[in-house]
């Protein structure tokens, strides 16, 4: 059976519009769910290489696929182990703890339980 020249324009048309969603920004249900698995695996690998426990990442990076950051972090640690690379430790962390304000100044040490404060007079 030979469709008709109008029905096949139309076909024709509404697939180049399909094709174009792409370039609209228009991203589908797997598109985002891929999306979303490497990103959990990049910041489980991330944090595996920063030398992290897996449940402190879960916990910094809460709303991450979890079973994805796993396997980013169960990954990361195979082949950190295979080729016998040690954990980086965060550099901008460390930067921003000497940046911090200082700490004030000891004062003497503290009375001793049952002392008498020294501004005391009889």
């Amino acid at each position: 059976m030979r469709l008709p020249t109008s029905f096949r324009t139309v076909l024709l048309a509404a697939a180049g519009l399909l094709a174009g969603c792409d370039m609209l920004g228009i991203e589908s249900a797997e598109k985002i769910a891929a999306a979303r698995e490497a990103d959990g695996k990049a910041i489980g690998g991330a944090c595996r290489h920063a030398g992290r426990a897996i449940e402190d990442c879960y916990a910094i990076y809460k709303k991450s696929d979890r079973a994805a950051v796993f396997a980013g972090w169960r990954d990361m640690n195979d082949y950190m182990r295979e080729n016998k690379i040690e954990p980086v430790a965060p550099q901008l962390a460390a930067q921003a703890a000497q940046a911090g304000p200082a700490a004030p100044p000891k004062s003497a040490a503290p009375p001793a339980p049952g002392a008498k404060p020294a501004t005391e007079t009889h």
